[in-house]
Parts: C-alpha cells; structure tokens; sequence
C-alpha cells in the first residue's frame, strides 16, 4: 500500500453534554503539548489542566540534561569521576531504560547524548562523515557502562565524557505521570498529547472511545482510518522532512547508537501500549531495528502493536492492527 503516513488527528464528538472538552496547547520540555480534559466547566477543565502543566514542569527539572541544576545534569557532570545519589524517581525511569536497552539490544539507549554529532540534517552536509569519525562519533556510547547501586539509589557513568538523555523516552513519560495525577485528582477522562506522544483515559462526553486517524502525507486532510484509543497510548517517531541523501540511500535523523549510522528504510513508526514511556522508547527502536527486525520483535511482544510506514510509503502492520477502511488510493 502506497502514499501513508500516520499522524494523530483526534476526533471529538459535539454532543449536547453536561461535560465538556477543555483543551490547552503550551511549550514544556522544549516541545508542544496539548492537554485536554473532560470536565464540567471552564474552572473545572483549566483546574484540571494546571495540575497537568505543574507536573510536567516537575518532571522537566528533574531529568533535563540541559538544566545544570538538575539530578540528570549532575549524573553527567561526575561521569569517569563518582556515583552521583539521586531520587527513587529517577532512579527507577533509569533502571527501566536499562532495561529496555537490554530488551531491544542497545537500539534504545539513553547513553546515545555520549554521541559527537557528526551527522547534520539541516540540508548543509555535503558528503558523508568518515569511517573513523562514525566510529569515534559513539565510543562513549553504551548502556553497559551505567552502573546503579540499588542499596543507595546511586549512577554512575564509567567513562569520562559520557552522558545520559532522556530525549526518547522523556516526553512520554511525563505524559504518563500527567495522565496518572489527574485521574488521581478526579480528571475522568482526557488526552495528553506530548509532540505526538499520545496516552489517553476515559471516553469523550458522549460515551465513544477516543480516535486517532491514519492519513495520506500527500494529503493530510484525507483521513483513511480511524482508530479507538482505549486508556491507551500511542506514539508516532518520524519526520519524513528530516533527513540526508548519500547515493541514493535516504538516512533519517534517527542514529543507530550502536553503530553512529542513521536509521534508512523507515519513515515512520507508530506504537500502540499501554504507557506513552514504553511506547516511546519502542518506537525510536524500531526505527533503528528496521522494519523486518522490528515488526517481528513486536509480533513477540505481549501488548504492543504498530504501524511502519517504510521509504516508499507502504504501510506495514503488526499482527493484530485492523485497518479496515485502508486502501490504496
């Protein structure tokens, strides 16, 4: 099938309600968010919204590795020199993205900010980088060489120089945090839209599930496919426009951290679980995996689906995705 691309358009029935919609679109994290909760009046909706912006602003300072005060920027500062204590909090989204890592063998690795920015894909790159400068680009790259100590909550970078990001998984889980905190403080149902990071609960006011659309890229009004997002979440990783052309191979911006190269063959990926953290971290490694390797370490995985658009625009599936309304036009 040609001409896909996923993107996330959601559908809101206008029905006559006592509850309605609220939507708040702002900056965090250096990305859109776009907060929505079900309530029943403007004080309700933008009370709602606040405790959703207050708690990713929390979760902005604790893992910003661009914020010199922050935990994650201190981790980093003391790389090669000691363990640095941190929060259960962060200690815990650091354990979990080891874990992923040891999960998707290195095709997710928070380590990848080790990584000497030799590929630009900003149209000013004119011939590829070296051998020698790709394989340099990642020696301080691994996910091997952070080491946590459980008994006092401590990480430690081994090599000098390394450093720890969170620019593939972060987004997500401040989505997840959000969404958790406002069903915690009576938000019933809503839509935490982080750049394309996407986690929902409840339903809409009329009762229906929630639907995000699959579109034509040529054509983005044209929507091909509804899908019901059910206390769910959903992530897109791709952007078609960014990208760098050596003989005749397309390179995304997506690096492969275990090689330095960048991702070829996919477009994009779309993944569909249960947390937009899991969700995030899968489908920058699919990216990476390629779609053959990808699509069948998702067909292993228990509660996970996608959707990959390859480079000539075909879309590839996961076993248990149904776009029935999908058809090349």
């Amino acid at each position: 099938m040609k001409g896909f691309f996923t993107s996330f358009i959601v559908l809101f029935s206008i029905v006559c309600s006592a509850q309605h919609p609220y939507k708040r679109t702002i900056k965090l994290m250096g990305s859109r968010f776009d907060i929505t909760v079900v309530a029943n009046d403007a004080l309700q909706g933008n009370h709602y919204i606040d405790i959703a912006v207050n708690e990713i602003s929390r979760i902005e300072k604790l893992i910003s590795s661009w914020d010199v005060k922050s935990q994650t920027s201190k981790i980093n500062s003391n790389s090669g020199i000691k363990p640095v204590i941190v929060d259960d909090e962060l200690f815990q989204l650091i354990k979990r993205s080891i874990k992923i890592s040891k999960l998707t063998d290195g095709a997710f690795d928070i380590s990848y900010a080790s990584m000497d920015k030799v590929w630009r894909f900003d149209g000013s790159m004119t011939q590829m980088p070296s051998e020698n400068e790709i394989k340099k680009s990642i020696e301080k790259v691994g996910y091997q060489n952070i080491i946590l100590d459980d008994n006092i909550r401590s990480v430690f970078l081994k090599l000098e120089g390394m450093k720890i990001g969170f620019g593939a998984i972060g987004k997500g889980y401040a989505a997840d945090k959000a969404k958790s905190l406002l069903i915690e403080n009576g938000a019933e149902s809503g839509i935490i839209n982080a750049s394309g990071d996407l986690n929902t609960w409840g339903t809409q006011p009329n009762g229906k599930d929630w639907m995000v659309a699959i579109v034509n890229p040529l054509n983005k009004e044209k929507v091909f496919s509804w899908m019901p997002i059910k206390n769910s979440a959903v992530v897109t990783s791709g952007d078609y426009e960014k990208y760098v052309k050596f003989n005749n191979v397309l390179y995304t911006h997506i690096i492969n951290p275990r090689t330095g190269f960048p991702s070829t063959g996919i477009l994009s990926v779309s993944i569909f679980t249960k947390t937009t953290e899991l969700a995030d971290a899968l489908a920058t490694s699919i990216f990476v995996m390629g779609k053959e390797t990808g699509l069948d370490f998702v067909n292993q995985l228990k509660g996970v689906e996608c959707i990959i658009v390859d480079e000539n625009n075909s879309v590839i599936t996961s076993n248990n995705i149904e776009l029935n309304s999908l058809n090349n036009e």
